[in-house]
This record gives structure tokens, C-alpha cells and sequence, in this order.
């Protein structure tokens, strides 16, 4: 059976109800297994229909007439980490016997910490579809590094877990892939500023790389010349104007005009930001820029500035399903009969029986597949709060003392008609950031052997940059050991739209997104991958056992450009400070609220609503 026959029947079991769910792998037979599914996943078919039609279509949602359930003393809105971590700390204030419900829209919980698994050859392989890895532990609030070891969770054991010599052990590496649309040739060459993120160097000798490139000589010499060089080209500048001239320059135009390369040059340069912001550096600022070490902005003379009191730390910390392992061990936190695992050990290969999630008997419950359409206070002294959700095509409420917003931020003034004014114009400023994070199980990994490559950054084609899955090894679950075993690639595809401001590329992106079917994206990766394969003996029908396309028009939560938004603006002001206040007995918890697009962003988030709604309590 072809990948694409397969997945549209795994997509068909999605919109009938999912009444026919893949089994999970590690033991069990539960017949509702998300995570298995391949296809067109993270904003999946029926996940995003309803809260479209209501934001667009701006109708009034009519209230059922009795509530379906006894009340909750808690509805959360949104099974993210966000949402996962606010009742938990709920419980935390309100005892075990409190009731507490979360909903969400989508299939599986986690929002976009989500988990990948797929059977390939009798083994089994987990991959991340969002949410990464814990990046810069030293960094959390001492509530989210508290919630870590209430979880179970010790970052450094991830120095035994993480594979460091992997890379170099089996001598691969990073390279460069130029396209034939773009540069009349496919080809491939060595990355000649390495990938510091994964602990790849830079070669110490860049005129291989740089001579096989397909670019003009006189590109060649002025690209060699920006990584070689090691002067400050702002010299005649203090400090603190340099820092003021860096923000308010796109980084692009600080290579043309400070650096004096070439458009050739500076499109080498454009998406390697694609990763951290979701769009180039023609909308970047060159500060952004030098925050990453980017060539030219390495001698400034700005290092205090630029990082800070926190030291590198190794990008190590990551699970194999990514965060969705804290998403899991929270769910186990708040339902024990979830899964067996509770520790950040054995979560990894737990069984996980998601029939658990929603029973009658229990105190928490977890409510997937279910969309909610208002929030508003009612009762007689409005002191209530009532849930208007749809789940299974019909129109349910239930009624709670409070309620946390754990969704977007853009969505919820379409659900809650109550909030004032003022606080839904600033949800309306931030633009969250689409992408695409693709897994793609592998039979085996010879082809990439043979190439010596195991991360690639293509300069302009579609997707911008992939790597085989990092090498970590927890508990029963134990990476790929040699290039005849199975393993997962993962690929990230970043829509953008040159020529715009970073909040109208999103919006613009997102449109690409949704307008994508999953031919699209396979069709992509087949040609890509044969294209950068093509020295080997590669071969896609034969080689690929399946794909996940895990699909996020709303992905990255939106934190501040500096090239377009003001210079105070951060996470702690801005119009998201203004737009996360609780209102009434209804507190915001999400990323959006932190502006901060990382797990502990999400974590704080919850913290800072569940104390506005039960502090004093």
C-alpha cells in the first residue's frame, strides 16, 4: 500500500469520529492511540473547522438549555502544556476532590508538545511533531524548574541519555544543499559554519565548501572574506549605538551596506533564522542576528549585552517525543491510571490507555475532540462561568466557578463575549508563527552514511532544514545504533513571504499552510531528498516507511521583533501584559501570555492565571 493510500485512510478515521485508532506500541490494546497516527497531522482535519467558522464567520453561539453535568469547580480550555500545568497547579490549591475538566479541540493532548511514534521493521521510533526539547534549563523560573522535579524530571541526566559523539563517532555531518531551481544544479556542500545547536563545527578550512558552491566567483570571494574577516565594522560607534543602529537595521541590509556583499551572498544568509523566529533575516534585525552569531556581527564588542548572565549550555535536554514527555508525565499527574510511567524515565516507553482520560468516576478529566465555541459568566451575580463546546457534532455546556483560557490568544475574544474591549484589541496584536515539523520513519539510514550527513540547511528550497532524530537513549527506548536500523528524519518547512514585515509573512504563511494538502508536502520531501541523495543509494518508495506532517498555522507563540516593535516591549510589557488579565472568575494561561514560544513560557503562563484566580483563597 502506497504512503499516500495509507495516510488517507488514517485521515478518514480522523473525521469519522476516530472510531478506528491505530494501537499503541508499547503494550496494551487500547483502540484510541493518537500518537500512531501518520498523515497530516498537528492542525489536523476537524481540530480548526468550528473555531474558524466562529472567528470568521463572527455568529452567535446559542447556549444549550441545561447544563449536561453536575458543575466543575474548574474548566480549562486548551490541553496544552499551558493548560496540562494550570490544573495542576489547581489541584495543588483546591485539594483532590476538586473537579476539574479540560478540553480540547484536537484528537491528543500536549497542543503543540506532540508526540510521533511509528513501527518500523518490529522496532519502534518516537519523534517530536512540536515542541522540542528544554532549551537553557539555567534560564527557568523557580516555579517551572520546580514543576520539572515535581514531575520527575532531573535535566541532568540528559548528559547520560544524549548520544554527544554520535555525529562525529560515525562521521557525519552538516551541509549546505543548493537546488537546481534556484541555482541550476543540485548539490551539496560542506555547512562552512557548522551548526553549534547540534555540537557540529565549523570546518577549519571553508575554501572546499565555498569553492564547490554554485555561486559566482566574486560571491565566493566576498562570502569568504565575511567569514574569515575579524574586525568590527561598527568600530567608529559607541556601545550603545551600536545597538540602537543594530535593532533598526534588518540584517540583510547590514550585509549590503556595512559588509558590502552581494544579493548572491546575502540569499546564502536569508533562512538560516528560519529555525528560531519562523522568517528570514530580510524581516530580522541585525541585533537578532548577532544574538546568533551570525558572519560579521561576531566582533562587535556587544557580548555582554547580547547573552546575557546565562552561560551556553549544550542542546541536550530533549526527550524522544520532545516535551510531549512533560505533557504525558502531567497528564499521569492528574489521571495515575493514564499510563504507567512516572518518572522521566519510564514515561518514555509507558503504555498509555487514553480511554482513562474522561471517566465519570474521576476528579480530573480530560476532554479531547471537543471545541470550545463561548465562554461567559452567568448566574445571578455573573459569578459563574458557562462552556459552550462541541464535540461529536452536537452542542454540550457545562458550568464552573472559574475557567482558564489555555487556547490561542487570537481566538478568544470570539469565545468570550464578555471581555472588555480594550484587552481583545491587544489579543489581536501578536501573530503566532506557522511551520511545519515533518517525521519521516526511516527503513534505515545507509543513504546518509554514505553522504556523511546527518543535519542539512537548504539555502532556499522548501524544506529549509532537517537532521536524523537526536540521538538519545532512555530507559527500554534506545536509539538507532548503526545504519542498517530504522530511524526517524525531521524535517522543518517555514512558509514566508519576502518583501513583508514579520506579522504580515505570518498571516500570509498561515495561508500557505492551510491551503497545503498532504500530497504537497510528500511531493516535496520525494523530490528533496532524492535531490540531496542523489550521490547514494537512496530511494524513496523503497526507503521511507511512513510520514508524519505535523502542521501548525499557529505554531511559534510571537515574541517581539525588535525590528518592528518598540525597544521596551519584551515579557514583561507589551500588549500581551494587557491582553492576559483575568476578568472576572476567567484567568489566560498560554505561551502567547508570556510571549515567550518556549515550554517554560507556557509553564509560568499557568502559574501566573492559577494564582490570579485562587490567591487569597
Amino acid at each position: 500500500m502506497s504512503i499516500k493510500r495509507r495516510d488517507f485512510i488514517a485521515g478518514l478515521s480522523v473525521t469519522a469520529g476516530l472510531s478506528s485508532m491505530a494501537t499503541p506500541l508499547f503494550g496494551g490494546t487500547p483502540p484510541y492511540y493518537p500518537p500512531a497516527l501518520t498523515g497530516l497531522r498537528g492542525s489536523h482535519a476537524g481540530s480548526f473547522e468550528l473555531a474558524h467558522a466562529l472567528a470568521l464567520g463572527g455568529k452567535d453561539i446559542a447556549k444549550p438549555s441545561a447544563n449536561d453535568e453536575a458543575p466543575y469547580d474548574l474548566v480549562v480550555v486548551g490541553a496544552g502544556i499551558s493548560g496540562l500545568a494550570s490544573a495542576y497547579y489547581a489541584r495543588q490549591q483546591l485539594g483532590p476532590t476538586a473537579r476539574i475538566l479540560i478540553l480540547d479541540n484536537h484528537d491528543d493532548f500536549g497542543g503543540h508538545a506532540k508526540r510521533n511514534e511509528f513501527t518500523v521493521g518490529g522496532k519502534t521510533l518516537i519523534g517530536y511533531g512540536g515542541s522540542q526539547s528544554i532549551d537553557t534549563p539555567s534560564s527557568y523560573s523557580p516555579e517551572a524548574r520546580q514543576l520539572l522535579h515535581d514531575l520527575g524530571i532531573n535535566v541532568e541526566r540528559f548528559y547520560q541519555y544524549y548520544d554527544r559523539d554520535f555525529v562525529q563517532r560515525n562521521q557525519l555531518g552538516s551541509q549546505w544543499f543548493f537546488d537546481a531551481k534556484h541555482y541550476g544544479t543540485n548539490r551539496m556542500t560542506a555547512n562552512p559554519l557548522g551548526s553549534g545547536w547540534l555540537g557540529i563545527p565549523a570546518p577549519e578550512d571553508i575554501s572546499p565548501a565555498v569553492t564547490n558552491m554554485p555561486i559566482s566567483p566574486e560571491s565566493q570571494q566576498a562570502l569568504t572574506r565575511l567569514l574569515t574577516k575579524e574586525e568590527d565594522p561598527l568600530a567608529h560607534l559607541a556601545r550603545d549605538d551600536k545597538i540602537t543602529y543594530l535593532r533598526n537595521k534588518s540584517y540583510e541590509d547590514f550585509l549590503r551596506d556595512d559588509l558590502s556583499m552581494n544579493d548572491e551572498v546575502v540569499l546564502l544568509l536569508r533562512n538560516r533564522a528560519l529555525g528560531l523566529w519562523a522568517v528570514g533575516y530580510d524581516a530580522l534585525s541585525a541585533l537578532s542576528a548577532a544574538r546568533s552569531g551570525e558572519p560579521g556581527t561576531r566582533h562587535l564588542g556587544i557580548d555582554d549585552y547580547l547573552f546575557g548572565e546565562h552561560g551556553e549550555e549544550p542542546y541536550i535536554f530533549h526527550f524522544p517525543d520532545g516535551n510531549a514527555a512533560i505533557a504525558r508525565l502531567l497528564v499521569c499527574k492528574l489521571i495515575p491510571s493514564f499510563a504507567a510511567g512516572n518518572d522521566m524515565e519510564s514515561i518514555v516507553t509507558a503504555a498509555a490507555d487514553y480511554s482513562q482520560l474522561d471517566r465519570e468516576s474521576q476528579a480530573s478529566r480530560i476532554r479531547l475532540n471537543a471545541t470550545a465555541l463561548k465562554v461567559e459568566h452567568t448566574g445571578k451575580d455573573k459569578t459563574d462561568v458557562d462552556v459552550v463546546y462541541a464535540v461529536d457534532g452536537e452542542l454540550k455546556l457545562v458550568r464552573a466557578k472559574r475557567a482558564i483560557m489555555a487556547c490561542y490568544n487570537a481566538i478568544i475574544p470570539h469565545l468570550c463575549p464578555g471581555l472588555p474591549a480594550g484587552q481583545a484589541k491587544a489579543m489581536s496584536y501578536p501573530e503566532k508563527a506557522p511551520l511545519v515539523y515533518t517525521n519521516i520513519a526511516l527503513k534505515n539510514w545507509r543513504a546518509f552514511k554514505q553522504a556523511q550527513l546527518y543535519h542539512f540547511h537548504a539555502v532556499r528550497d522548501f524544506w529549509t532544514y532537517g537532521s536524523l532524530d537526536f540521538p538519545v537513549s532512555m530507559d527500554a527506548y534506545r536509539f538507532s545504533a548503526n545504519p542498517d536500523e530504522p530511524i526517524v528524519l525531521h524535517a522543518v518547512h517555514v512558509p514566508t513571504a519576502p518583501g513583508h514585515n514579520a506579522r504580515e509573512q505570518y498571516r500570509l504563511g498561515r495561508q500557505q499552510l492551510l491551503s497545503m494538502r498532504f500530497d504537497d508536502y510528500e511531493g516535496h520531501l520525494r523530490r528533496q531528498l532524492s535531490a540531496m541523495l542523489t550521490d547514494t543509494d537512496f530511494d524513496f518508495d523503497r526507503d521511507v516507511a511512513a510520514i508524519t506532517v505535523n502542521r501548525w498555522p499557529h505554531g511559534y507563540a510571537y515574541e517581539y521583533i525588535d525590528l518592528i516593535d518598540p525597544p521596551d516591549w519584551g515579557p514583561e510589557n507589551g500588549p500581551h501584559v494587557v491582553a492576559r488579565k483575568r476578568f472576572g472568575n476567567i484567568a489566560i494561561a498560554n505561551s502567547d501570555s508570556s510571549a515567550y514560544a518556549y515550554v517554560n513560557g507556557a509553564i509560568d503562563a499557568a502559574w501566573r492565571a492559577v494564582n490570579e484566580l485562587y490567591s487569597g483563597q
